[in-house]
């Protein structure tokens, strides 16, 4: 059902089958309001768009669009022959507060009208709600996933059913609702996160589709519902989310909004147009703003932004440089910052599911110390065998005799030491030797744990000026206090400062 084709970080390319066909993950389906069509599904198809979903309940309560779907299928109405999701109404429960129908009804009828995936009825439990109403809640949703599986196990045919994964922002109530449902469903959508998005709690949000990702088996397609801004999509895909649905392209463009990976912006206060798409080629922001048909223009820009957001995503993930890409869209608002930080915050278990890294490392900020990279390194240096005494320097050459060691390291940032014989192997060779504290200091770190996991091994340490910063100072003096360390010299030669002097 879900082919995995490429990996980096937690996000990969993978082919989902359905019943009408295969796609691409990850993919972003757009929403479609039968009641009220911005962009034509042909016009959608057009622009790349593989996949749609759309409201089986607003459908359902329309009886003449109810009767007219049942005569054509969902397919005939919406006039697209590729996959179409189909949602059961829970977004109007979570805006207001009930919907008039049964699960199994709306299930039974999704069924009917031929959706390729199929959503029971969950409740969508708000942001911050106890804890006791969140569990009582997610046992609901979780009975209406198991009345929905059996439904579609005994329709005939083969159905996708998308088991949503709740527990407001409670993350260990979200990691037990992914176990539980994780032999249920054939789609994991996580649920209730839009407000978090619209109050850009986005390290909230990462934190939940992390431990939601933890529940559920590493090879389950993971779909964020109502995720679709072209700014927060890489990271997502980082974090292991492969499909998407958004009516924002659409609602945003209804009140004049212009959407980038940097952000959204209103169209009156813009005089160009930073995009190549075709409608930004054709318009300046006065045109657009007055043409009669600036909603529609604008909804089609909107999903352009997306849809070629995710393009570039797929081609970061093929190319290895996903995280590089993660860490350039995380530095446009600042609460992606923190996203991205929270995230990071979950290195370990990232770096237990991440591939080895292809490309080059580019370190780029403070946030790079804990990426999956360095925490693979710092912990495979543990297991390297030293001998009874080792070097360590900083810099580009060493004073120390090397004839008198086992082992000779040499001090980077910010992975740490690392044998020299390994100077041309991933991913030490891809680093420079500056960089700024943070960076030395997880060197330094790294350094003091393969002092303590090797204590019949006797350390000498050569470290540069540049080492000897006020913030570092603390953990060098920590070095001195271990009985295995023998010294550690400053070693003033190696900075560019005494270099240029001598010159």
């Amino acid at each position: 059902m879900f082919e995995i084709k490429e990996k980096d970080m937690l996000g990969r390319i993978g082919v989902l089958s359905t019943p009408h066909g295969k796609v691409e993950t990850p993919l972003l389906m757009p929403v479609i309001n039968p009641n009220r069509l911005i962009l034509s599904p042909q016009k959608i198809e057009s622009m790349g768009a593989k996949m749609l979903i759309t409201n089986a309940y607003i459908i359902y309560r329309s009886p003449e669009l109810r009767g007219r779907t049942r005569d054509v299928a969902i397919h005939g109405l919406l006039g697209f022959d590729g996959p179409i999701m189909t949602d059961s109404g829970s977004y109007q429960l979570s805006v207001y507060g009930d919907v008039h129908i049964e699960n199994n009804e709306i299930v039974n009828f999704q069924l009917e009208i031929g959706s390729d995936v199929v959503v029971p009825v969950d409740i969508p439990t708000p942001p911050n709600a106890s804890r006791e109403r969140t569990a009582r809640e997610m046992h609901i949703t979780e009975e209406n996933i198991k009345e929905a599986r059996r439904l579609v196990d005994g329709c005939g045919r083969d159905v996708l059913l998308a088991a949503p994964v709740q527990g407001s922002t409670h993350p260990h109530l979200r990691y037990e609702a992914a176990v539980a449902l994780s032999h249920l469903g054939d789609v994991f959508p996580i649920g209730a996160v839009v407000p978090l998005m619209e109050r850009y709690e986005f390290d909230a949000l990462a934190n939940l589709i992390v431990h939601s990702k933890m529940g559920l088996a590493p090879c389950a397609p993971v779909h964020l519902f109502g995720a679709g801004h072209p700014m927060m999509l890489a990271l997502a895909v980082a974090l292991g989310c492969d499909m998407f649905d958004s009516a924002a392209y659409a609602l945003y463009a209804a009140e004049g909004k212009y959407m980038s990976v940097h952000g959204t912006r209103r169209l009156s206060s813009m005089r160009e147009l930073p995009c190549s798409c075709p409608v930004c080629t054709a318009y300046t922001p006065q045109e657009l703003a007055n043409d009669e048909r600036s909603e529609e223009l604008l909804a089609e820009h909107n999903l352009y932004a997306a849809l070629t957001e995710l393009k570039l995503i797929r081609e970061s993930i093929r190319e290895g440089r996903l995280a590089e890409l993660v860490q350039q869209r995380c530095r446009a608002p600042p609460a992606m910052l923190d996203a991205y930080r929270a995230a990071l915050s979950h290195s370990s278990y990232i770096e237990e599911v991440a591939p080895q890294p292809r490309a080059p490392f580019f370190y780029s900020g403070p946030e790079c110390v804990s990426r999956p990279e360095v925490i693979r390194h710092k912990r495979r240096l543990l297991h390297i065998e030293l001998g009874e005494r080792c070097l360590v320097y900083t810099g580009r050459h060493r004073r120390a005799n090397s004839s008198h060691y086992d082992t000779v390291c040499r001090l980077v940032s910010p992975f740490g030491p690392y044998p020299v014989e390994l100077g041309e192997t991933f991913p030490v060779n891809t680093v420079s030797i500056e960089g700024d504290v943070e960076a030395k200091l997880s060197a330094l770190e790294a350094l003091q744990a393969l002092i303590e996991a090797n204590p019949k091994c006797n350390f000498d340490i050569e470290l540069d000026g540049r080492w000897y910063g006020p913030p570092l100072l603390p953990i060098i003096d920590r070095l001195k206090g271990f009985n295995n360390v023998a010294s550690i010299s400053k070693v003033e030669g190696n900075s560019w400062r005494s270099r240029v002097e001598r010159v």
